[in-house]
């Protein structure tokens, strides 16, 4: 293998408007997959929150120091799903995701890296939800309400 195994320690961020419409990427490895940023940590020691900082400038080009970053407190606990096995070592069938909620102003800038996503868009928070693939990530956004200031 020419690159590193995954470490199977995540983070899910939904970003989202104080009007509480959610930012949704859209998979370029997967056909119709919309989903809010997520990413595995790149070492052991990186905090979950350097890993969501990271992950949301990696994947939207929005810098989430200049956001609300909101620790969730919040862990989804999942099987990895069968197609994506190979990118952990052998053995590893589960991933442990921290959950975070980033609150940004209506009409925040989003520029995709296109190796990853082929389109964004803004949805109210119901409707985000019922447009993703992952029950997590869907759950998450449903709970949005509860950690609004």
């Amino acid at each position: 293998m020419d690159r590193p195994y995954k470490i199977p320690l995540s983070v899910l961020v939904v970003i989202h408007t104080p009007a509480l419409d959610v930012l949704l990427i859209h998979r370029a490895d997967s056909p119709g997959t919309w989903q809010s940023v997520t990413g595995s940590k790149d070492r052991e020691d990186e905090s979950f929150e350097e890993t969501a900082m990271r992950e949301v400038r990696e994947e939207t080009g929005i810098d989430a120091a200049a956001g609300a970053l909101v620790d969730w407190n919040l862990e989804n606990v999942y099987d990895i799903y069968p197609h994506y096995l190979h990118r952990y070592a052998p053995g590893v069938t589960r991933n442990r995701e921290h959950v975070f909620g980033l609150r940004v102003p209506a009409g925040t800038p989003v520029t995709l890296n296109p190796r990853e996503h082929t389109a964004f868009r803004w949805l109210p928070w119901r409707q985000a939800a019922d447009a993703c693939f992952s029950p997590s990530n869907a759950e998450a956004i449903l709970m949005l309400p509860e950690f609004m200031p």
